[in-house]
């Protein structure tokens, strides 16, 4: 029988010692038997999964995650997510990731507009569609307050764009698109400040208390991508449990199945035992299945340290464990527990740090038998410089 395979990807889940937590981290402040059990019956180290010089979105550092080298695939966000939504691009295409978002006096309050729904959303982003939309310009609705825009005809090679999430608290003025045709893309984002404060969806929130999603925002551009098989390449099939289109699009890019949990929300209140059910389920039919939950990534991003720790602790008891536990039934299995990247509470923001591993399971000897952490992942002297390299070595024989 072929070896099972698990990677669990709490999504920005690495961090700094926090203060809230006594001065220590969410992994060393959290309840997670599983995860500690795992990586005492296995290893633990450290992986750079964004390469030296590249921005640590979760775009490239859960292609090194996946096993794919950034430096040599990437070429944008948003045309990643167009691939999740089956958008369908010409090589000439750019496509821009859409964010609705909340600005006030000028300054980025929240870049998801308060969590607004997938279907305010998708009134939103229809009606930026009929007054900004038009042959070579399109608008495509996606979850909640993540969207995108396609344009035809024009070329945005020297464009830099800056991702909303990374820049809270600072004023727009400094975060604007600059470079290649950036007025045009100025000229979206000032005029969607003027359909959509006044639009009924936002004449509701407001009522209730909740941001106004005011502006789209412009980021994340690139042009239509290809990846090689993963089943090629690594000699596996393979599927991923995500409710985040972004993770989706690498997953189909690769030749994954992307698999449907009901609940999955990509935020905190996702269905955190859906997605440790499927996983279980799932293994039946592939090779290796990977299941991300973005709600750890959305706790450090709204400097919520309670939140993020709560959402880990959740993780590890409705997704790890009942998987490792799982995974104990078969003659031989691996299961990989890592983050993508942190996403500090402190900085609200991604950062390029090496994030912590643990890796158990068939001709996995363990070592230093230590309950999980950032460092004692950096105590184990195991780093990984080029994070694509630890897929060639998770699924080796």
């Amino acid at each position: 029988m072929k070896r099972k395979y698990v990677i669990v990807v709490p999504d920005g889940a690495a961090d700094y010692p926090i203060p809230q937590l006594g001065g220590k981290t969410v992994f060393e402040s959290a309840s997670t038997p599983n995860l500690d059990r795992l990586a005492s019956n296995g290893i633990q180290g450290l992986c750079y999964t964004v390469p030296q010089g590249m921005s640590p979105g979760s775009d490239v550092a859960m292609m090194g995650v996946l096993g794919y080298d950034a430096q040599k695939y990437y070429s944008g966000r948003a045309p990643i997510e167009a691939v999740a939504q089956s958008i369908p691009l010409s090589e000439t295409d750019w496509v821009f990731r859409c964010n609705l978002v909340t600005i006030e006096n000028g300054v980025m309050i929240d870049h998801s507009a308060g969590h607004l729904s997938t279907e305010e959303g998708c009134e939103l982003i229809q009606e930026i569609n009929r007054h900004c939309g038009s042959r070579d310009i399109q608008f495509y609705t996606g979850v909640g307050y993540r969207h995108l825009m396609v344009v035809r005809g024009k070329e945005f090679g020297g464009v830099a764009t800056v991702p909303p999430h990374d820049n809270i608290g600072k004023p727009i003025d400094t975060l604007l698109p600059q470079g290649t045709n950036a007025e045009f893309l100025k000229s979206i984002i000032m005029k969607s400040q003027e359909i959509l404060p006044h639009h009924p969806v936002n004449t509701t929130r407001k009522e209730n208390g909740k941001r106004l999603a005011n502006s789209v925002w412009l980021w994340g551009e690139g042009r239509k991508i290809t990846m090689e098989s993963f089943e090629e390449k690594y000699g596996l099939k393979g599927a991923v449990i995500t409710a985040v289109d972004l993770v989706k699009g690498l997953a189909r890019l690769i030749g994954f199945d992307v698999l449907h949990v009901e609940g999955a929300t990509g935020y905190f209140n996702t269905n955190y035992r859906g997605k440790g059910e499927a996983a279980i389920e799932a293994l039946k039919k592939y090779d290796l299945v990977v299941v991300h939950i973005e709600a750890t990534d959305e706790a450090g991003h709204a400097g919520d340290a309670e939140t993020k720790e709560r959402a880990l602790e959740l993780i590890d008891e409705h997704i790890i464990g009942p998987i490792y536990n799982h995974l104990l039934s078969y003659a031989s299995w691996r299961m990989l527990v890592m983050p993508d990247h942190p996403t500090p509470v402190a900085t609200r923001a991604h950062v390029a740090d090496a994030v912590p591993f643990a890796l158990a399971g068939d001709g996995i000897e363990p070592k230093k038998q230590l309950p999980f952490s950032e460092f004692n992942a950096a105590q184990s002297g195991l780093l990984i410089q080029r994070g694509y390299e630890l897929m060639k070595y998770f699924v080796s024989e």
